[in-house]
């Protein structure tokens, strides 16, 4: 390795820094080589590609410095976010073969990742803490959590150290300061991700807000420690597959909530690597609020503005495939009303000092799933996404523009696309153009509808929570809960089904309570629990309300039409918000009294079809939320919570 200078300089804060001037292999150049001594480690050479070490908090040059020893990379690049950073690394990956620009957007590229390396990786996804039930609830023996997995610190430790050491051997360590809403705003957290991958950084960038006024930031507060690496050290032990090196086989996603820590191993995919998602905003920021009295959650947050100019913010949580993108992007059918959108995914809330629930996006992108996204399901998120945009196992037409399933109509059948796996195909050719879980990454400032406090630090006041579900039967398009506790409960039960895929056989139920099922960063009995505590007096407590887009009739054709019609239901949630009495009770919950919800040039509607309470599958319902919360949450579930599912049991039964 030649060496053109080298000049030690003893640092003020006690660490050695070496200049050099020498190449290593990609072509990146080491400025010079920072000495940091580590308490019980020693002297650890810290290789600087670009930034300057010494002027990073202390904190964060010993978190670095502790990863480069454990991990071993050739160099390190500190991240500031501007654009050169971003064309830089953008030109090498396009080298590279990463990354392929799409002529026909502005500032697009395609990226087709290893077909082993597609999605979360729930199964390898793990919350590490010293006592078990800290992280999940006493499940019935005999039946298998699904509300989170445990590992202890121990056997996680072994597992981690038989895969970072040495992971990033021949590669860069990139470090990211990022903000989880805007920079040093009071609902806002900072985080350092470490990673191998350049891919991650250039999404962090869209998802993240990347700065380097972060270090002012964590130079006064914690921060969460982020750490991730593809596990694929040169010389390469496995066939890189698209350009797109990894170690699938191995993967491992690990949360220390206790020292508010991230490590996950193998995956460079969507929520195993940008560590800024669902590992941090959900999992470990879940446990935060509940340390300091807020809740992280998976909701989006939209506002609705009447014709009257009357606006109301509120958040919604929904299980996947259930339409959440589409709503906080909504485009009403109504004439007058206006939809805003703050957020698509999730949503950070706190109690202002007047008893308000303010929420944050801490979020800075969408990263949404194209499938099904089209001018019709969402043409807000289409125009959202057609700059500055990055794709990941979409296809591509030959005129260098994207498609996926759902944009059918939107593009000449005839024309040639290149698979995500990289094979030739038309429309009507058997197999899929995009994988299921392909993927946009966009800056959500782009969106056309996108809220003008949508950065607000102090955040916007949620007057409704919504959750919802797809049930094909038996529940009604929408119903307002009791109260706080029933609607907590409501929220604990919520699920999806599948309709029976042939006779005799039942319907598939899937259960995800809250909507947070794969995101729990600790005991989901006590998660119901901090939702109850916050129930506080002088605390304006927002409605809670159900809805269902997804009833079907005997032909299974639905009975709503949903999309932008969904401003109907919307107007009435608002209304029921202002104490206006079009509301009556029912076993479930208080409903629209008839003629409440808006038919004004909608067509057909069968308000007693949409709004029916089958007494026998209420019955079966209630019997099987019931069961499930006793396998799953067990001697955790609250009470309170035992007793509003006892009370609805009672109002079904006497039907």
């Amino acid at each position: 390795m030649p060496i053109n200078s080298r000049n030690n300089i003893r640092m003020a804060n006690g660490h050695n820094r070496t200049r050099t001037n020498s190449f290593m292999d990609g072509g990146e150049l080491v400025q010079e080589v920072d000495d940091f001594m580590l308490p019980e480690v020693g002297l650890v050479h810290v290789p600087i590609v670009k930034g300057d070490f010494s002027s990073i908090p202390p904190k964060v040059q010993e978190f670095i410095a502790k990863y480069v020893n454990i991990c071993r990379p050739k160099g390190i690049y500190i991240c500031d976010g501007s654009e050169e950073e971003a064309e830089e690394l953008t030109e090498k990956l396009v080298d590279r073969g990463t990354l392929v620009k799409l002529d026909k957007l502005e500032n697009c590229y395609l990226c087709r990742t290893d077909p082993a390396d597609v999605a979360r990786v729930e199964s390898k996804t793990f919350i590490v803490t010293p006592e078990k039930y800290t992280s999940v609830p006493h499940v019935k023996e005999g039946c298998k959590g699904i509300l989170g997995q445990w590992m202890s610190p121990e056997v996680m430790d072994k597992e981690l150290m038989t895969r970072i050491p040495s992971s990033m051997k021949g590669r860069v360590m990139y470090v990211i300061p990022f903000s989880m809403g805007p920079v040093g705003g009071p609902l806002s957290k900072a985080g350092v991700q470490l990673t191998d991958s350049n891919y991650v950084v250039l999404s962090m960038r869209v998802m993240t807000r990347v700065s380097s006024d972060v270090w002012d930031v964590v130079r006064n507060g914690e921060f969460v420690q982020c750490v991730h690496t593809i596990g694929a050290p040169r010389p390469l032990q496995r066939k890189v597959i698209n350009h797109w090196p990894c170690n699938p086989e191995r993967i491992i996603i690990s949360h220390f909530p206790s020292e508010r820590k991230i490590i996950s191993y193998g995956s460079g995919y969507g929520g195993n690597s940008l560590l800024g998602k669902k590992c941090f905003a959900l999992r470990i920021a879940s446990c935060i609020a509940k340390d300091e009295g807020w809740l992280a959650e998976h909701m989006l947050i939209m506002s609705v503005t009447n014709p009257e100019g009357e606006e109301k913010f509120i958040a919604a949580a929904f299980p996947s495939a259930c339409g959440k993108t589409n709503m906080a992007m909504l485009t009403p059918s109504l004439p007058g009303w206006k939809v805003k959108c703050i957020g698509d995914d999730i949503a950070w809330m706190r109690f202002d000092k007047d008893g308000r629930l303010r929420a944050i996006n801490p979020e800075a992108g969408f990263f949404g799933v194209a499938p099904g996204t089209n001018t019709k399901t969402n043409p807000m998120a289409m125009k959202t996404c057609m700059k500055n945009t990055i794709f990941t196992n979409v296809g591509m037409t030959e005129d260098g523009g994207v498609f996926w399933e759902g944009m059918e109509k939107e593009i000449d059948k005839n024309t040639n696309i290149t698979t995500w796996l990289g094979e030739q195909w038309k429309v009507g050719m058997p197999g899929k153009a995009a994988h299921p879980n392909s993927r946009f990454c966009t800056p959500a400032e782009q969106c056309p509808i996108i809220h003008p406090k949508w950065e607000d630090a102090e955040g916007v006041p949620i007057d409704a929570i919504v959750f919802g579900g797809r049930r094909p039967e038996g529940v009604p398009l929408v119903f307002e809960t009791y109260d706080w506790e029933h609607g907590v409960m409501v929220g604990a039960a919520l699920k999806s089904e599948a309709p029976a895929a042939a006779e005799h056989k039942g319907k598939e139920i899937m259960h995800d309570p809250m909507a947070m099922r794969p995101f729990m960063g600790y005991n989901f009995g006590d998660y119901l629990q901090h939702w109850l505590s916050l129930n506080q007096p002088g605390r304006k407590m927002p409605k809670i309300f159900h809805v269902n887009w997804f009833r079907l009739d005997e032909q299974k054709k639905f009975l709503w039409p949903g999309f932008g019609e969904n401003i109907r239901v919307i107007d009435w949630i608002c209304r029921r918000v202002d104490g206006e009495d079009i509301a009556d009770p029912s076993p479930i919950g208080l409903l629209p009294k008839e003629g409440t919800i808006t038919g004004d040039g909608l067509g057909k509607v069968d308000w007693n079809q949409i709004f029916e309470l089958p007494k026998e599958y209420w019955t079966e319902d209630i019997a099987e939320t019931k069961r499930f919360l006793e396998e799953q949450v067990g001697s955790d579930l609250p009470e309170a919570i035992k007793i509003q599912l006892e009370q609805q049991e009672a109002r079904i039964s006497a039907m």
